[in-house]
C-alpha cells in the first residue's frame, strides 16, 4: 500500500483541460530594482541568432476532439542570455479563425498550473466563445517550456503527484517530516534534472511567447491567461508592452508578493469558499448525514480530516490510502468549480463511510470518479507536471530557508485557519532550491491600457485580495471586473455582465471606465 500518486478530479468537467489541483500555487512578479529591469529588457530585446522560421503545421501529438486543430513546434534558446546556444522545442497548436474579414490576429491561451499543458486549450475554450470572437482570432495553444510535448523535464520523483507536494503538517502540527521531504525533493531535482532546470522560469516562458509571435508572423499577440497564466500574461505584458494586444487575466495573482508569500491568503479564501460546498451538503443532510447547517458540516469535515491524519483509510480494491492531506487536497480541487460541489459533498460522505468501515457500492463509485486520472502521456515522465510546478514555483523568486520561522508561521496559520491546517505557511522544496538565475520581472502601471482583470469574490485558489493587488499594481493599464461568485473560473460561469465585458474587450478593445462588480450570476 502507498498513498495516492495519481491526481484527483479527472472525472470533473472543466473549461481548460488538465489538473485542477495545480492552480493552487499561483504567484506573481515582485517589483524589483532598475538594474534588474534593465537586464530583463536587454534579454527580452536581444534578437534571435537566426530569424525564427514560420511554424510548419501538421497533426497534433495528442488526440483531440476537433480535427481542425493543427500543431507544430518553435525552437527557442534554453538560456536567453546566450540566444545562440542550446535550443529547446516548444509545441504550439492552432485552431484557425472562421474565414472572415473580421480576423484581428491570434489569441494565445494558457490554462495555468503552474505547468499545465495547453495544446488542447483552443478546443476546450472555443465552445464558450461567441462567433464574433472565433471570427476575430486564431486560437493558439502551447505546452510551456518543460511541459509535456515541449522538452519535458523530470526530477525522477518517487511520488509524481502534485498532491504529494502540498506540505500538510503532521497530525500534531509538527513539520519535521515536511522539512525532510522538502530537502530530499530539492536534492533529487538538482541531481536528476541538473542546472538546466533553473532556466525553466516564467520570465523565459514569456520570452518564448514572443518567439511564438514571430513564428506566427504576427506583430502583436492577444493573450488569455487563467490562474498562473495571469502571472505569465502579466510578465509578457511587462517585458513586451508594445507587442501585447488585448490581454485577459482570469483568477489572478498579486504581483506585490514573491512566491513564498503568495499563499498568505489561502486560509482566509478557503474559509470564505468552503461554506458554498457546506450549504450543498447541508441541503442533503437526510441522505448524506453530514449535518443540517454549514457549521455542522464544517465541524464534521474538520473532525474527519483530523481522524484521517491519525488513522489513514485504505481504499478497498486499490493501492490508495485516504489521508487527511488527500482529503483536504481533493476538497481544495473540487471547490474550484461550482458544478463540482455536489460531487464534493458525495465525496465527503464516502470518506466518512470509508473511515467508519461502512463503504457502500455507491460510495466506492464516488471515490473512483474523484480519483480517476487520464492515462499517462507517451514519452512524458510521470513526474513532469510536479517537476515543472517546482521549477516555476522555486525558480522565479528566492524563498527563505529559515526552518524555525516556517514552524512558527505554520503553527500560527494552523490556529487561524483550521480548514487549511497550516499547509499554506509550511516549508516547500523551494527553501532548499538553487538561487534563481534572475530577479523577478518588474511589474508597473507603465504601458498601454489593454488588460482586463476578471476575478471571483470567493476564489479559494487565487483570492479576491490578490486580484485587487494586481489591479492596484497595473493601475491605468487595466480594468477590473469582479463577480459575486465562488470558484476559480469567472468567464462563462453564469454572469452575463462578466461575459459581455469580456467579449466587448476582445472584439472592440473597449474596457470599462471604472471598476465593475457583477451580481447577476445565474445558477448553471
Amino acid at each position: 500500500m502507498k498513498t495516492m500518486q495519481r491526481s484527483v478530479g479527472a472525472g470533473i468537467p472543466r473549461r481548460f483541460t488538465g489538473l485542477a489541483i495545480s492552480v493552487a500555487l499561483t504567484v506573481a512578479a515582485v517589483v524589483g530594482g532598475n538594474a534588474a529591469a534593465a537586464d530583463q529588457a536587454m534579454i527580452a530585446a536581444a534578437p534571435p541568432a537566426v530569424a525564427a522560421p514560420r511554424i510548419v503545421w501538421g497533426p497534433c501529438p495528442m488526440s483531440t476532439e476537433d480535427p481542425r486543430l493543427i500543431c507544430g513546434t518553435v525552437k527557442v534558446p534554453l538560456d536567453y542570455r546566450n540566444p545562440g546556444g542550446e535550443q529547446i522545442e516548444v509545441a504550439v497548436s492552432k485552431l484557425p479563425a472562421a474565414k472572415s474579414s473580421a480576423r484581428r490576429g491570434v489569441l494565445l491561451l494558457n490554462p495555468g498550473g503552474p505547468a499545465l499543458p495547453g495544446l488542447d486549450a483552443p478546443v476546450a475554450m472555443a465552445p464558450t466563445l461567441p462567433p464574433s470572437v472565433l471570427a476575430a482570432y486564431d486560437l493558439i495553444g502551447f505546452d510551456p517550456r518543460g511541459v509535456e510535448h515541449s522538452t519535458p523535464q523530470s526530477c525522477g520523483l518517487d511520488d509524481p503527484s502534485l498532491a504529494g507536494l502540498f506540505p500538510y503538517p503532521a497530525a500534531d502540527g509538527s513539520i519535521t517530516a515536511n522539512v525532510k521531504h522538502a530537502r530530499t525533493t530539492a536534492e533529487r531535482c538538482l541531481t536528476n534534472a541538473g542546472q538546466k532546470l533553473r532556466h525553466f522560469t516564467t520570465a523565459n516562458t514569456a520570452r518564448d511567447l514572443d518567439r511564438i509571435r514571430t513564428a506566427l508572423g504576427e506583430k502583436k499577440i492577444s493573450f488569455w491567461g487563467q490562474s498562473y497564466g495571469t502571472y505569465l500574461g502579466t510578465v509578457y505584458a511587462s517585458l513586451f508592452p508594445k507587442r501585447a494586444d488585448r490581454v485577459v487575466l482570469e483568477g489572478n495573482v498579486d504581483p506585490t508578493k514573491v512566491w513564498a508569500n503568495a499563499k498568505d491568503n489561502w486560509g482566509k479564501a478557503m474559509s470564505e469558499r468552503f461554506p458554498d460546498a457546506a450549504k450543498v451538503a447541508a441541503a442533503q443532510h437526510a441522505t448524506l448525514g453530514l449535518g443540517g447547517t454549514v457549521d455542522e458540516v464544517t465541524q464534521k469535515y474538520l473532525v474527519l480530516a483530523d481522524r484521517l491524519d491519525r488513522a489513514p483509510a485504505p481504499v478497498p480494491g486499490t493501492s490508495l490510502i485516504l489521508t487527511g492531506s488527500i482529503l483536504r487536497t481533493v476538497t481544495y480541487s473540487l471547490l474550484l468549480q461550482n458544478e463540482a460541489l455536489p460531487v464534493l459533498a458525495q465525496f465527503w460522505k464516502a470518506a466518512v463511510a470509508l473511515a467508519d468501515g461502512t463503504l457502500t457500492e455507491a460510495d466506492g463509485q464516488v471515490l473512483q470518479q474523484v480519483f480517476a486520472a487520464p492515462p499517462p502521456t507517451p514519452g512524458v515522465p510521470a513526474d513532469n507536471q510536479a517537476t515543472m510546478f517546482l521549477a516555476l514555483t522555486c525558480g522565479d523568486a528566492p524563498w527563505s530557508n529559515d526552518v524555525h520561522e516556517y514552524a512558527r508561521r505554520t503553527a500560527e496559520d494552523r490556529r487561524a485557519w483550521p480548514l487549511t491546517a497550516g499547509m499554506p505557511a509550511n516549508i516547500w522544496p523551494c527553501a532548499f532550491w538553487p538561487k534563481p538565475i534572475e530577479k523577478p520581472v518588474r511589474v508597473t502601471d507603465q504601458g498601454p491600457r489593454n488588460i482586463l482583470i476578471l476575478q471571483n469574490r470567493r476564489d479559494n485558489a487565487t483570492p479576491w485580495e490578490d486580484g485587487l493587488g494586481l489591479y492596484e499594481v497595473l493601475g491605468k493599464r487595466a480594468a477590473f471586473v469582479g463577480a459575486e461568485n465562488g470558484g476559480h473560473y469567472v468567464y462563462d460561469q453564469g454572469s452575463s455582465c462578466v461575459d459581455k465585458a469580456t467579449v466587448a474587450f476582445l472584439t472592440t478593445g473597449r474596457l470599462p471606465g471604472k471598476k465593475v462588480y457583477c451580481t447577476d450570476v445565474a445558477p448553471q
